[in-house]
């Protein structure tokens, strides 16, 4: 059995949730299975919403300081382990958070809390990274794309997980890795590709000039490719 008070709360919430429905248990239900009392509830909760939902408020916490001890060097390393403490505390839930996942896809009142507390991430991780990046050039943009993707690479990989796509914590783990290889390449900024001037005479005439920079280029015609296209 649970050893908290909390603990109790929530796996008799989840117990009940999973046995007659949401909306068909009430608080009295939930503190009468966990052998407390209403009082002992709303001290720990303020609805039956909230006994669902992670502490979302201790993991920002942790999240905040990993982030504030982050030096120049170490940035990278700050975003990936901030992250996994999130997924850490996920996989360490194991079936409650998969129970909540199937309770946020029928439950309207439960989605619209963890989709709000999305925001709260990503708010979390760009006021650190403006911080990092703001006097650079494209900073304040690069900034708001690094955090975004980060929480997005990472709830990506853990929605595969709370399916059960993934199974096992290490998969999840090696999983988000990855894809926060591609968030936290945005801090570096856009590489500057290898520049090539061509000298010409002042008699060569506009086609002479782009004749020799396609042959500088290795034939390749400037301005072919566009965005979107294979």
């Amino acid at each position: 059995m649970p050893a908290t008070a909390r603990d109790r709360l929530v796996a008799a919430a989840f117990e009940l949730f999973e046995a007659q429905g949401y909306d068909g248990t009430t608080v009295d239900d939930i503190a009468s299975r966990a052998a407390t009392g209403r009082s002992t509830f709303f001290r720990h909760f303020r609805g039956k919403e909230d006994v669902v939902l992670p502490d979302h408020d201790a993991l920002l916490t942790r999240i905040d300081s990993r982030l504030a001890t982050a030096s120049p060097a170490g940035r990278e390393l700050a975003l990936r382990e901030a992250a996994g403490i999130v997924l850490a505390h996920y996989l360490a839930e194991g079936p409650t958070a998969r129970a909540r996942y199937r309770l946020a896809s029928t439950v309207p009142a439960i989605r619209d809390r963890e989709i709000a507390s999305v925001q709260r991430y990503v708010r979390l991780f760009a006021r650190h990274v403006h911080g990092w990046l703001d006097a650079e050039p494209d900073g304040p943009l690069r900034a708001e794309l690094v955090a975004s993707a980060v929480v997005i690479g990472h709830n990506h990989v853990l929605r595969q997980w709370l399916r059960g796509d993934v199974d096992d914590a290490a998969t999840a783990e090696a999983l988000v890795d990855r894809a926060l290889g591609h968030a936290v390449a945005l801090l570096r900024g856009a590489a500057a590709g290898p520049a090539t001037i061509v000298i010409t005479g002042g008699q060569q005439d506009v086609e002479q000039v782009v004749r020799r920079v396609r042959e500088a280029l290795g034939g390749k015609n400037p301005g072919a490719e566009d965005l979107g296209s294979s």
